[in-house]
């Protein structure tokens, strides 16, 4: 099941919310929140809900121990459990095909390709666990004692499939003893309705002209044509990422749940650096803080310790060597900009630095999209065949014509609009209620629109299958 789909508007959430809030018992609303996030897990296979369960159960296992024995060698045997447990889940599920067919390549060997299917939002769910593991570890929280209060956290629907990563220690306490409120419920659908328009109304009609353009034959393909399509992919999987984010903070606050920000406005960054602090803010932060800084950080074998994070970053997002390509052409650029190239741009008027900013990121989207190196090369070939005969053509200004006041839209919506006519209504004009019912008026206008795009149409991708 999927947020931007009508039976979970219509049936699912509506369900949820009346029984959640028809008791005042905090065990009945937990089990009502596990017995949802199971089903809505489950909806497609249900057969991983068991090996989210069974990695539910490893981690609270593990920190009860660690906890039990803390300071001894008991701890860190229950840390070490932990690490080799959902790691190796991780690798027999997404990556034991990929390492199978690059050792045979290598070695000339024929070990048969094992053919696992991915359970939907492993990547998110293990890397919560594991940060969970290594945090009691470190005595930053205390292990949880109830095991249904564990896997509430574990299954949590509202982040589980699509992100973000949401760490125990963000919500440890409103996990044992949250308090909803009226105010944040409404600030909740607010949210929630932002993040579905994002996804439908501008990732998915994105998308549409994705599949156009990236998905041809790169040689039938004008070179204005195979910038349009990458343009449109950074498009989509800005609005597609953040929008599920949006929706997922938004249930967080309707359940009395408030999840830590995943995006802020990534394309208006004046560097590489500044736009990873912006983008998917929850990984970002999860490698820093588990990967990089035990490493060294800043202190020793800074530039190997960059290597490493960002080889893990681009394998995190796919069993492909060209997410492993994608993470190194970040690494390259960060690097650079540690070294000397920052402090160059400190000096250039912001302009100049988003434009460099832009110019290194949206084409390192290409490397993202393509897992056939083949069909990479050329589509790399085709953006900077600026010598060839082929540049534009009839239909390129249709495509554009057609989306020109969308597409105008869509850029407006990567720029921090809504919170500067907020922070306008409620500072300086100081009338936050005029704010407050624009919102409402758009909200309504949001739903009405994401739910005629919804029944009008099917085409209603979704990008997280790797995860």
């Amino acid at each position: 099941m999927v947020f931007a789909s009508l039976i979970f508007l219509f049936l699912f959430l509506p369900l949820n919310l009346l029984l959640y809030y028809s008791t005042k018992n905090a065990t009945w609303r937990n089990s009502i929140l596990i017995l949802f996030s199971l089903f809505f897990y489950g909806w497609g296979e249900p057969i991983w809900i068991t090996l989210m369960i069974f990695s539910a159960l490893v981690d609270y296992v593990n920190g009860r121990v660690i906890e039990k024995y803390r300071g001894t060698i008991g701890a860190k045997i229950g840390l070490v459990s932990s690490l080799i447990i959902n790691l190796g889940l991780l690798a027999t599920f997404k990556y034991s095909s990929f390492i199978v067919e690059n050792v045979n390549q290598l070695f000339g060997t024929s070990f048969n390709l094992p053919h696992f299917a991915l359970p939907i939002g492993i990547s998110f769910y293990t890397f919560q666990t594991i940060s969970y593991s290594v945090d009691v570890y470190r005595n930053e929280v205390k292990a949880q004692k109830s095991f249904l209060k564990f896997l509430m956290f574990v299954s949590l629907y509202h982040q589980l499939v699509a992100g973000p990563i949401v760490r125990y220690s963000h919500i440890a306490e409103e996990i044992d003893n949250r308090k909803e409120k009226l105010a944040d419920i409404s600030k909740g659908i607010s949210r929630f309705c932002i993040g579905l328009f994002k996804k439908v109304v501008i990732a998915n009609v994105a998308a549409e002209l994705v599949a156009k353009y990236m998905d041809a034959d790169a040689s039938s393909l004008a070179v204005g044509g195979a910038w349009l399509g990458l343009i449109m992919f950074a498009i989509q999987i800005y609005f597609d990422f953040s929008g599920y984010s949006d929706m997922a903070i938004g249930l967080g606050w309707m359940f009395g749940f408030h999840y830590h920000e995943n995006f802020k406005y990534p394309y208006t960054a004046t560097s590489v650096s500044d736009f990873w602090r912006r983008w998917h803010i929850s990984l970002g932060t999860f490698f820093k803080d588990y990967v990089y800084i035990p490493l060294g950080g800043n202190k020793k074998h800074i530039y190997l310790n960059l290597f490493i994070v960002w080889f893990l970053t681009g394998m995190w997002h796919g069993a492909s060597w060209n997410f492993i390509f994608w993470g190194l052409y970040f690494f390259v650029f960060i690097s650079l900009e540690k070294a000397f190239l920052l402090k160059a741009l400190k000096k250039l008027p912001k302009f100049f630095s988003h434009f460099y900013a832009l110019l290194v990121i949206i084409p390192g989207w290409v490397i993202f999209y393509f897992t056939d190196t083949n069909k990479l090369y050329a589509y790399i070939e085709k953006l900077f065949s600026f010598g060839s005969g082929n540049l534009w053509n009839v239909g390129l200004t249709s495509d554009l014509t057609a989306h020109l006041f969308w597409f105008i839209f869509a850029i407006i919506a990567c720029m921090p609009v809504y919170h500067k006519a907020k922070a306008f209504f409620e500072t300086s004009l100081k009338k936050p209620a005029i704010f407050e019912t624009a919102a409402i008026a758009v909200n309504i206008v949001c739903i009405f629109l994401c739910v005629a795009q919804l029944v009008g149409k099917s085409y209603n991708p979704f990008i997280y299958f790797r995860f």
